[in-house]
């Protein structure tokens, strides 16, 4: 059977197109124009970062923030194993070896308890992920962080709106990395952002995004002409991109309070599954404001996920597993390292549903799939 409720709608707010035309008209496609600057503007005012720099991906946010932290070779990096590839890559191509800690059993984010004791002499930086748009305990991990004299990078990839204690997430560290694919909330098609939260990172920043030049200090015309400064690449989308994104930014408060509705629409009704100890809804803690970036629901111990997925398959509903644990895949064994045991990590994840979500779906359609899932289970 084709599948009537996919996982995925990239949605659109309706002033995209006239965003792109009006980039046309203006003649100026490649990066960093009107457009863009305006994304820059949105951005700031959203998160009340010190500066933020859209990029053609959330992986160049986590690559450019890998060099900024002037993270090489013998250098470590503390993170989850329960992340996307993009996490680990970025320190991975500059030398580092990544060292993966276990995850809380409730939010699925980086085990705050467990990240001092893996810090060595060579620990660089502190890496939290915000799984599905929920914050990760930055207190105590910046406290670390701080005592220890090492970098955070927050990779927010999905917690744009999302905050902690009241804090957008991306602001708490040093830098943090925002997506715009089109499974985020608020999308570009591809896209992502680097938000930078001290003024010294401003300008080595914007160096490195320029090929390693000062060309936005001569554009600012405080130099009279730019040149090769630092190590660099080119990490700007095109002016379409960003045409494309500043329409969804105007509307982002919108957009997540349409998914915010399904979000709370999944968690009541499965909330008796929960009760019957079927599955495990997800755990929001009182001082994390979430932005429904995603519902997923933990399988009971010994449920088979795979004839669950087949089953709502069959049923014309796309649900998915989401990350294979980096340390169990063949570059995580060849450049990471392991410190303790990961087995929050290696249970967790093989138990993990994500339901569909998608601005635009209706009550019929969160129905059929929770009767659906209830069926089956």
């Amino acid at each position: 059977m084709s599948n009537t409720i996919p996982f995925n709608k990239p949605y659109v707010s309706g002033k995209e197109l006239a965003c792109i035309a009006e980039a046309l008209n203006r003649g100026k496609l490649a990066g960093d124009g009107s457009f863009t600057r305006e994304c820059h503007r949105l951005l700031e005012e959203k998160t009340g970062c010190v500066k933020a720099l859209l990029t053609h991906s959330c992986t160049a946010a986590l690559e450019m923030a890998a060099l900024l932290t002037q993270a090489g070779p013998g250098d470590e990096v503390i993170m989850p194993s329960f992340t996307f590839v993009s996490t680990a890559n970025a320190f991975v191509l500059r030398g580092a070896v990544p060292v993966f800690v276990d995850i809380r059993p409730d939010t699925l984010n980086l085990d705050e308890r467990l990240v001092e004791e893996a810090i060595t002499p060579k620990t660089k930086a502190i890496v939290p992920v915000h799984y599905a748009g929920v914050g990760c305990e930055m207190d105590t991990i910046c406290d670390i962080a701080a005592r220890h004299g090492l970098w955070v990078v927050e990779d927010a990839a999905q917690g744009l709106l999302a905050s902690y204690k009241g804090r957008p997430l991306g602001t708490l560290g040093h830098v943090g990395a925002l997506s715009f694919h089109e499974t985020k909330n608020i999308i570009a098609g591809e896209g992502g952002a680097l938000l930078i939260n001290r003024q010294e990172d401003v300008l080595p920043s914007e160096i490195l995004r320029e090929k390693g030049t000062d060309r936005s200090r001569f554009f600012r015309g405080e130099v009279d002409k730019y040149t090769w400064q630092n190590v660099g690449s080119s990490y700007l989308p095109a002016e379409i991109v960003a045409a494309f994104l500043s329409a969804q930014l105007k509307d982002a408060e919108q957009i997540n309070a349409g998914r915010m509705a399904i979000w709370e629409m999944y968690h009541a009704r499965l909330a008796d599954l929960e009760v019957r100890g079927l599955l495990r809804r997800p755990v929001i803690p009182a001082e994390c404001q979430h932005n429904a970036h995603m519902y997923y629901v933990l399988l009971a111990e010994g449920m088979p996920r795979q004839r669950v997925l087949d089953g709502l398959k069959e049923r014309g509903i796309n649900a998915v597993f989401h990350y294979v644990p980096l340390h169990s895949a063949p570059a995580g064994q060849k450049f990471c390292r392991v410190h303790g045991d990961l087995r929050q990590t290696d249970d967790l994840s093989e138990r993990l549903v994500r339901l569909p979500l998608w601005n635009g779906m209706t009550e019929a359609q969160v129905e059929t799939v929770a009767g659906a899932l209830e069926a089956l289970l």
